[in-house]
């Protein structure tokens, strides 16, 4: 009875508000039915789907690259996530030069949308669904010298480990040491274009300092450009500079 209060009160405010009348004819109520494992499988469902998961299995298994170490997640200069980071600037920067936008100065990504290491040895298509689960799009966001000063701060008051690419940020004794871009100081008044996930863009993880900028859409997927970079490394080499340098972190 309350679906149907609720229903018919979203139908008269429609009628007050629309300059054509509405007959409204039906009404339905639903109910929810929770699926749980006590509920038996379809047979007949089973064999129609089972072909598409042998295929599906098939592919996850497929070789994309390989690594003679393991690639983590763990420290302030991760080498996973240094890496992805790395090939976030790569995807932005070959985008960019085929879209007309100016050159990529940057990338940020986040760790906790890193969701598992990889071993050492040779890496699967599934390791990277695994790793990166998520619909996530890569997007510029277009700031100035001075909105930059704002994600600096961030890593300044959090100190933590979300990956950055052609970014050195040293902090110490609550001051920010080092903040270069390109191996440079941020010049306030130029334009940067810095690669992230739409999810940061948007204030995820609190990277509020985003919202300043300008976004520019990519479209492509953060995962499928995993994937295509996987593929053109066969043989995987984590980098290794520090970019994250938290002197004095407890």
């Amino acid at each position: 009875m309350k679906n149907r209060i609720i229903v018919l009160g979203f139908a008269s405010m429609a009628l007050v508000s629309c300059r054509t009348p509405l007959n409204l004819t039906n009404i339905q109520t639903q109910k929810n039915i929770s699926i749980a494992q006590s509920i038996p499988e379809d047979g007949a469902t089973a064999m129609v789907i089972e072909p598409y998961k042998k295929s599906l299995e098939s592919q996850m298994d497929t070789k994309i690259s390989y690594t003679n170490a393991e690639l983590t997640k763990q420290g302030d200069n991760s080498s996973l996530g240094n890496l992805l980071a790395d090939y976030t600037l790569q995807g932005a920067k070959e985008w960019a030069a085929k879209n007309n936008v100016a050159k990529i100065d940057g990338a940020v990504i986040n760790i906790g949308g890193i969701r598992t290491n990889i071993g050492k040895g040779d890496i699967l298509l599934r390791h990277i669904y695994e790793v990166m689960p998520f619909e996530n799009e890569l997007v510029i966001v277009k700031m100035t010298g001075a909105q930059l000063q704002a994600m600096f701060g961030y890593y300044l008051q959090t100190q933590k480990n979300n990956p950055v690419s052609n970014m050195v940020i040293e902090t110490e004794a609550g001051k920010i040491n080092k903040a270069l871009i390109n191996g440079a100081a941020v010049d306030p008044v130029q334009n940067y274009f810095i690669a992230t996930s739409d999810y940061l863009a948007l204030g995820g993880d609190n990277m509020k300092f985003f919202s300043a900028g300008e976004m520019i859409s990519t479209g492509v997927k953060l995962r499928d450009l995993y994937i295509e970079k996987f593929k053109q490394n066969p043989n995987v080499t984590a980098p290794a500079d520090l970019r994250l340098i938290f002197k004095g972190k407890k």
